[in-house]
């Protein structure tokens, strides 16, 4: 069932909202998203909206630079990454261990072997 959650980083800075059905999230084994034990659902863009700290955000592009993964500079946490989905439309990826009330145990967790690519 869609519904909207709010979201952001440890500090508050960062502060979100994003329209999303979650069923299962994916767990990546890649370099960045294994040592960060993100479980992340993703949204097309037009569902995702910064509330605030846009200015609090640094950027890091790793491997292919597709995906920018967006980081608050004051307390390190990535709570949400954005680029393009396999099909080329715009998409955010968010972590859902950074939703406000949420509790990752209730989602079933789909592999994504990430270090292949």
């Amino acid at each position: 069932m869609r519904q909207t959650y709010s979201g952001g980083c440890q500090c508050g800075k960062v502060r979100y909202e994003v329209a999303a059905d979650i069923n299962e999230v994916i767990s990546c084994n890649c370099s960045r998203c294994g040592r960060l034990g993100t479980l992340l659902t993703f949204v097309p863009t037009q569902d995702f909206k910064l509330l605030s700290g846009d200015d609090a955000l640094t950027d890091y592009l790793f491997n292919k630079h597709l995906i920018r993964h967006r980081f608050c500079a004051t307390c390190g946490v990535e709570s949400f990454a954005s680029g393009k989905s396999p099909d080329g439309k715009d998409m955010v990826a968010v972590n859902i261990r950074c939703l406000d009330g949420v509790d990752p145990d209730t989602f079933s967790v789909q592999k994504f072997d990430g270090k292949s690519y």
